[in-house]
């Protein structure tokens, strides 16, 4: 088997107020009113119809990157297809990896694109690259995924945070995109996500002191709008927009108690964290969260005894997905909820001398479904050995058309940046993927 030569990895600017800002919100609006759409695209109707419609999304982020070939495209009998079978799906002619039992018994309900193609092999690159949908522009930071929805989407007045990011590290690993960093780029503090994971909880529980926070909240507010107003100072209202976010977000804390949850579900799903916050998202989504990121750390990233490992952590990803598309299309939501299960590659056609999978995005799978997408579709394809897609290859950009338009947005709608270059939701005209949408 001829392997293809290794990708070469390339190798932020800080916030200028005075040159990069956004539109300022309506003369007179008081900081204690910020919410409603801040109007960032040239074609804001789009995006209030967005918000009519409440569509959701929920990503599982698989960071440090799943196998494809031990999930959605297995080759059996290959020189690289590794130990474990495939399983026939519900869907004629449909296979996947025998470590996929129950997500085989609802792939007429799945989504599957097995022709990614994507230029960077390193996590770092990667992470950015695929939460991000576009490559880097020197000199500015784009939003992640999460922060462009919660901007298009999103409701600032909302009790319930518009980006949430369920972490079982909420520290931040290794890698800097998976730290409290700059996730909302352009757009603002207001969009970066609320980042819980751990004993979340307890992040939450209200001070006894209320009567006196109460007052210092509105001295606060009194403060701090005065200076906005005055200086129109888009971090004062960033930082007052984090404020009434944090309020809204302790006022909602049950949302955020999975034991306040039906014992029943809380079963279902499993005991791991990647499984409980499974269930946390399809909660929050149930009441109005429009973006979800459940990340499971980098357990994916099997440079060693690669079987061994995805012998353990794709099973709880079959479960997971399992239940969870099921639970969202019983309550009704399936329809209005787009889930994304993808890390930010796949892993290589051969194995290394510690019989693991080294980083490759030459050629991987990712999961869609819900939100008006067609369903039980196989985008794409690779060779016998996975080595390369047969046919068009699906970027990144291709991708997040394909988001975009599922809910409700249009792909290429331009950011307002008042003296500075045209940026696009996805640049380059990139077109979304056809096969999928109805």
């Amino acid at each position: 088997m001829k392997r293809p030569a290794p990708h070469l990895s390339p190798g932020d600017c800080p916030r200028d107020e005075h040159r990069l800002h956004r539109r300022l919100f309506l003369e007179g609006l008081s900081a204690a009113g910020v919410g409603g759409f801040s109007g960032l695209f040239h074609n804001p109707a789009l995006a209030a119809e967005a918000k009519r419609a409440e569509k959701r999304c929920i990503l599982l982020w698989l960071c440090g990157a799943p196998s494809q070939f031990e999930t959605w495209d297995p080759k059996p009998g290959r020189p690289g297809g590794g130990p474990f079978g495939s399983t026939p799906t519900n869907v004629p002619g449909l296979h996947f990896s025998s470590l996929m039992p129950r997500c085989a018994s609802i792939a007429d309900k799945l989504n599957i694109v097995r022709s990614m193609k994507t230029a960077q092999s390193e996590h770092l690159q990667a992470i950015n690259l695929l939460q991000r949908g576009n490559p880097d522009r020197a000199g500015f930071t784009r939003p992640t995924l999460g922060s462009a929805l919660s901007h298009a989407v999103g409701q600032l007045d909302s009790p319930i945070p518009n980006f949430v990011f369920l972490d079982p590290i909420p520290g931040g690993n290794e890698f800097e995109s998976f730290k409290a960093g700059n996730w909302a780029g352009w757009l603002g503090v207001e969009h970066a996500p609320v980042r819980l994971g751990g004993d979340y909880t307890q992040l939450l529980d209200a001070a006894p002191d209320a009567l006196g926070r109460h007052d210092r909240e509105t001295l606060r507010k009194f403060l701090t709008s005065r200076f906005e107003r005055e200086r129109r100072s888009s971090i004062a209202r960033s930082q007052n927009a984090a404020f009434e976010r944090m309020r809204g977000l302790a006022a909602s804390a049950d949302l955020f108690d999975v034991e306040r949850l039906p014992p029943r579900d809380r079963e279902r799903y499993g005991p791991g964290s990647f499984a409980q916050h499974a269930l946390m998202a399809r909660h929050l989504v149930e009441h109005g969260a429009p973006f979800v990121m459940v990340a499971n750390g980098m357990n994916w990233d099997n440079h060693v005894f690669q079987h061994e490992i995805h012998q353990m952590l794709v099973p709880e990803l079959d479960h997971v997905l399992f239940h969870l598309v099921r639970d969202l299309e019983e309550r009704g939501l399936l329809d209005s909820t787009l889930v994304i299960a993808m890390g930010e590659f796949g892993r290589t056609p051969w194995l290394n001398a510690a019989r693991g999978r080294d980083h490759y995005p030459n050629a991987w799978s990712l999961m869609m479904t819900g939100c008006g997408l067609r369903r039980g579709v196989v985008v794409g394809g690779t060779d016998a050995d996975g080595v390369d897609v047969v046919g068009q290859p699906i970027d990144e950009q291709n991708l997040f058309a394909t988001i975009f338009t599922a809910l409700g947005l249009d792909p290429h709608a331009g950011y307002d940046l008042p003296g500075l270059p045209t940026f696009h939701l996805v640049e380059n005209g990139k077109a979304p993927i056809s096969d999928l949408l109805a």
